[in-house]
């Protein structure tokens, strides 16, 4: 735990440290094992997200498809079944699918950029994430409209023994500079956000550059970073929100879908598209 936190840029972590594709304990630290899987799909005209996550006996599934035409959003949770699958794990990570009710979806992933790997001390224990850039196709249908998807966005893959109370703020996008390069970031305040060895990072044409410390506003409208003057701007279109008390469990959990303007360091956005995120949990 001494040596934490690493970070590793387009090849394995090396930690002994038990960590994915490896098993990880159900139980360590006297903390459970969570973990999850998490697909962002961006484009003009559609937006996609899907998880499943899994906090020690406990499991879940979430997913979200914006229509930005009609600004519509058609989303849903699920404590049954699996009715969001991944396909591969990792930089390996090849597939998403998504069969519950209204939304069916059958897409092919492939990496788009460097996969960027973090260990983090958290709590009385440790945490795990891997970060990496897509491209996206396939089908996409909402209450059986039928959509032919070409997307970019993030695979967000985690596992960990986080502390009993756990909050962060998140973004994840993808755009494009003046000069035509293609852009994806991911930025958190919260978790893995150490000043030297972080999850924030931009890609810039599928290369990794870590970025400085960042402050998310109230209302998950901007996104400031320390010691540099570019400022991210976020515009909403539609909104995932649910609150859960089951007791020993709670979240609370906002993920806006919309469009970005201003700036990320050393980069000034043509256009952007993505998400913002708070998530406050007591796991």
């Amino acid at each position: 735990m001494a040596t934490l936190p690493q970070r590793s840029t387009g090849k394995p972590l090396e930690s002994a440290l038990p960590h994915p594709p490896g098993p990880m304990p159900l139980v360590r630290d006297r903390r459970p094992l969570k973990r999850w899987s998490y697909a962002g799909l961006f484009s003009e005209e559609l937006m996609l997200c899907a998880a499943h996550v899994q906090i020690g006996p406990m499991r879940q599934c979430f997913w979200a498809v914006v229509e930005r035409g009609p600004n519509r959003l058609t989303d849903g949770t699920s404590f049954t079944g699996r009715p969001v699958g991944f396909r591969g794990h990792g930089p390996g990570t090849r597939g998403l699918a998504v069969s519950a009710g209204d939304v069916q979806a059958a897409v092919e992933l492939e990496p788009a950029g460097e996969p960027v790997e973090v260990i983090s001390p958290h709590g009385r224990s440790y945490i795990w994430t891997m970060k990496l850039p897509v491209r996206a196709s396939g089908r996409v249908a909402v209450a059986g409209r039928p959509y032919e998807l070409e997307a970019r966005g993030l695979v967000d893959l985690s596992a960990g023994y986080h502390a009993r109370r756990t909050a962060w703020s998140w973004t994840c996008g993808i755009g494009a500079d003046a000069g035509g390069r293609e852009l994806a970031w991911n930025v958190v305040a919260g978790v893995h956000d150490d000043a030297r060895a972080s999850e924030r990072t931009l890609w810039t044409d599928g290369v990794a550059r870590e970025l400085p410390g960042a402050l998310f506003d109230q209302e998950l409208e901007r996104v400031d970073f320390l010691g540099d003057p570019a400022q991210l701007d976020f515009h909403s279109e539609a909104e995932r929100a649910r609150r859960d008390d089951f007791g020993l469990v709670m979240s609370d959990y906002r993920q806006p879908f919309g469009s970005f303007s201003g700036s990320l360091p050393g980069a000034e956005l043509a256009w952007g598209l993505g998400v913002m995120e708070r998530h406050d949990v007591r796991w």
